[in-house]
């Protein structure tokens, strides 16, 4: 009996759905606790692929046989293995997941944001890895915002939209995923803009020269030198005073981290006068709409994509409403030693274009969630 495949295309309509979906997870226990397939409605079983090899007998009365059963390991081999054992042990509902975790890690969802008659916003969720990427499109042109090393996926959007990507943004030096503005730039001929602080050694136009961005019907305003917190670097990006792309300085659930470059206490105080001085002038009916998410469930909104209102944000943070400066650094400080990215150094080495790694390498590279909440960890 061949076995069924599950695409992560349509795991990841089932996470939205909130479908109740068994999950068997074969990988090693450390990399099921430190990184797996979320969803609000899903149930779990880890058990290492090396203790099924002689057959999954041991198994059977902890995996149910009225749900559908997707069984996942890093490839999708060792799972494939698996799926077939429980379904010639008579399970009808098991499927694989088709290229494993790092399938997973790798897809991106797309959902429209916001339309009117200047412009339209797509919001990319790469749902493994809490990373959100944009395209602003405006007549004949488009902005692509953080955008992930998956570039093709902006170009058929771009085509299928008739407009050519023209101008390509990046709110701060990402230390969890390797950007693909610098190859997006390479392949289309758009203008690539970056912070000159955040370090990059390649050609870019450096956001510091660029208050704003204009084309088409787009105002675009770069917030401060401009919005740092997250890294020194760090900007906000406000589109046609309603929709600002705050990069990793405001989440829906929180603030961006930033203890990343070892200057805590320096940082938070920049992250402190970017809230207090910066954001805190712009409406509360301003949508805001973050570079990352920690938890899907949780962030995403009835209209199917991770944003909120600054109002709503303002309201349930209590670190943006009359903090003392004082008491926030502590706060900020108190809560920095988290776990940092993994190979986050490398991630920023490559992103700043002093290190170069061939498809494999960035794959490993990028493997596990993202870590750059202040509020939200995994």
């Amino acid at each position: 009996m061949p076995t069924k495949e599950m695409t992560v295309q349509e795991l990841t309509e089932k996470v939205l759905n909130k479908e109740n979906i068994f999950i068997f997870d074969v990988r090693n226990e450390s990399d099921f606790y430190d990184w797996k397939i979320e969803g609000e409605n899903f149930e779990y079983l880890n058990v290492p692929y090396f203790e099924l090899i002689d057959g999954v007998e041991t198994v059977i009365d902890r995996v149910p046989k009225e749900k559908e059963v997707v069984v996942v390991c890093a490839k999708g081999g060792s799972s494939a293995f698996v799926a077939e054992q429980l379904a010639e042990a008579g399970f009808d509902n098991v499927y694989t997941l088709a290229g494993g975790m790092k399938a997973w890690s790798e897809h991106l969802h797309q959902t429209k944001v916001y339309e009117d008659d200047k412009l339209k916003v797509y919001q990319f969720i790469r749902v493994g890895k809490g990373c959100l990427s944009y395209m602003v499109i405006s007549g004949t042109e488009a902005l692509v915002i953080d955008p992930s090393r998956f570039i093709d996926v902006y170009e058929k959007v771009a085509q299928k939209e008739g407009t050519l990507i023209t101008h390509i943004v990046d709110s701060h030096l990402h230390a969890d995923h390797i950007s693909g503005g610098k190859a997006l730039a390479e392949r289309t001929g758009a203008a690539y803009y970056l912070m000159k602080s955040e370090g990059a050694v390649f050609e870019f136009e450096p956001l510091e020269q660029h208050n704003t961005i204009e084309f088409e019907n787009v105002h675009l305003e770069v917030l401060a030198v401009k919005t740092p917190g997250h890294t020194p670097g760090s900007v906000s990006f406000f589109v046609n005073q309603q929709l600002l792309f705050s990069g990793d300085t405001i989440f829906v659930g929180g603030l961006g981290r930033p203890d990343l470059g070892g200057k805590v206490a320096e940082w938070a105080s920049d992250l402190y006068d970017t809230v207090y001085e910066k954001v805190a002038a712009i409406a509360d009916e301003v949508i805001v709409l973050p570079a990352h998410y920690s938890n899907l469930d949780e962030e995403m909104n009835a209209e199917g994509y991770i944003g909120d209102t600054l109002g709503n944000i303002r309201a349930r943070n209590e670190m943006m409403q009359n903090k003392p400066k004082e008491e926030f650094i502590h706060f900020v400080v108190q809560n920095a030693n988290t776990d940092t990215p993994p190979n986050f150094e490398d991630i920023v080495a490559i992103n700043r274009g002093q290190k170069f790694v061939d498809i494999e390498q960035q794959q490993e590279l990028e493997i596990g969630p993202n870590r750059c909440a202040l509020h939200h960890t995994h």
